[in-house]
C-alpha cells in the first residue's frame, strides 16, 4: 500500500474516497479512528492508502479532481 493523502481535513478524505470508490479502486484510510485515543481534536493526520498497483491510477484521478496539491510526492515523503 502507498500512501497518497496525509491530512487532518476529514471532507478532504471523505471526497478523496469517495472519488476512489467510484472509480472502484480499493482504498484504506488508515488512523481513521485515533479520534478516540486523542479526544476528538484532530491531532492525528488520517492517511489514505492505495494499492501499489493501482498508485497512478488513484494519482491522475485525485489530480483530475484538482486535488494534486493534497498529494504526497511519490518517494512517499
Amino acid at each position: 500500500m502507498i500512501e497518497l493523502i496525509r491530512t487532518n481535513d476529514i471532507v478532504l478524505i471523505g471526497f478523496a474516497q469517495s472519488l476512489l470508490e467510484g472509480a472502484e479502486i480499493p482504498v484504506l484510510v488508515a488512523d481513521a479512528h485515533m479520534s478516540l485515543m486523542e479526544g476528538s481534536i484532530g491531532a492525528f493526520p488520517r492517511r489514505m492508502l492505495v494499492p501499489d498497483d493501482r498508485v497512478r491510477e488513484a494519482r491522475r484521478l485525485l489530480s483530475d479532481a484538482g486535488l494534486a496539491h493534497e498529494l504526497r510526492d511519490e518517494s512517499g515523503a
